[in-house]
């Protein structure tokens, strides 16, 4: 074998030494840092294209929460008192009225008892809640059963008992067809528990 010419091995040699010096002096220092900055600003860029997007569908949202707030006035769901003894006053001044309103005879249907009561823990919005004890006629009572629940704000009926007069007291002429009934009246507060509706 003809030996290598000193040339060669000295350029040889020399290539090694210039790529350990790249390496030690050039890629940890200047190199990796910059492709380390690279992939920074393209992940930055995704972020800001999600960002730009999201951007862009901010106008839709807020007409969206224009609407719904509008809807929301004209056909509010929660009760609009700012505290429990308020929108229970309120609740049974509204039972008052439908019962005034079903039965212009107060001797058809009479409000015999009307109490705030204790709500549930836990629920996700405040309850409140008024006992209702009612003596009416049935015709009377489904009026008044119907418009509690079908106006605004949205009201609830449960516990509903019925027990009809005839049972345990002598029919009258102007008893006739009338009923002992209770039931629970509850709405809702706008505010979450331990806010300051509660």
């Amino acid at each position: 074998m003809r030996p290598i010419p000193d040339r060669w091995r000295v350029l040889g040699v020399l290539a090694a030494l210039l790529a350990i010096a790249y390496l030690l002096l050039v890629h940890w220092w200047f190199t990796a840092p910059m492709l380390d900055l690279g992939g920074q600003i393209r992940d930055l860029s995704v972020q800001e294209q999600s960002l730009r997007a999201e951007a862009a569908q901010r106008p839709a949202l807020n007409r969206q929460m224009a609407q719904l707030q509008v809807f929301e006035s004209g056909h509010p769901g929660f009760l609009p008192e700012a505290s429990q003894e308020l929108a229970s006053a309120g609740l049974v001044q509204r039972l008052e009225q439908v019962v005034a309103t079903a039965s212009p005879n107060p001797n058809a249907c009479q409000i015999t008892a009307r109490t705030p009561a204790q709500a549930n823990a836990g629920d996700s919005y405040v309850r409140v809640v008024v006992q209702v004890r009612l003596r009416c006629g049935m015709a009377e009572l489904a009026a008044i059963l119907h418009d509690l629940e079908s106006n605004n704000p949205q009201l609830f009926i449960d516990n509903l008992d019925l027990l009809s007069r005839r049972s345990y007291l002598l029919a009258t002429p102007d008893d006739s067809g009338s009923m002992d009934v209770s039931f629970d009246l509850y709405g809702y507060l706008r505010s979450v528990p331990g806010g300051s509706g509660g």
